[in-house]
């Protein structure tokens, strides 16, 4: 009896481990199939300026796709601090397929050292980041003498 007690044990593992196994990609596959509506999807969701010296002013164009199938609406553009700036936005519908621009600005005056800025985006997009992110290294403005 301990002979069968041994093998069910070692099928009940055996189960357990494909379960384990296979589980994240089912439940993947199965989130990718209920995803309906608009799906913002970007380009890439980070950028880095690299240096600049205090009172630079920088920006950047992140750029996205509607990957979604219905219209993407855009409500709003919010940001950490006064120093960074979105514009650019488009305030229509974006149709499934579409791509569109966020543009981004900072500005170092009164800044010091590394900066990373988080910008979050205001939209009827289901299932994914709706945040991007600029770093900078802001350096001493270099004396004109």
């Amino acid at each position: 009896m301990s002979f069968k007690f041994g093998k069910n044990m070692s099928m009940m593992r055996f189960c357990f481990f494909i379960g384990i196994v296979c589980l994240p990609f089912l439940s993947q596959a199965q989130t990718n199939q209920d995803l309906k509506g608009p799906v913002i999807t970007w380009e890439k969701v980070t950028h880095d300026f690299g240096d600049v010296f205090q009172g630079d002013k920088v920006s950047h164009v992140f750029k996205f796709t509607n990957t979604g199938t219905e219209p993407l609406v855009i409500t709003n553009v919010e940001v950490t601090c006064g120093c960074t700036t979105p514009k650019g936005w488009p305030r229509d519908p974006i149709m499934p397929g579409g791509e569109g621009e966020l543009t981004v600005a900072f500005n170092s005056a009164g800044k010091f050292g590394k900066q990373n800025k988080v910008v979050t985006v205001t939209s009827n997009s289901v299932g994914t980041t709706n945040q991007v992110m600029i770093t900078v290294n802001v350096l001493e403005k270099k004396d004109p003498n």
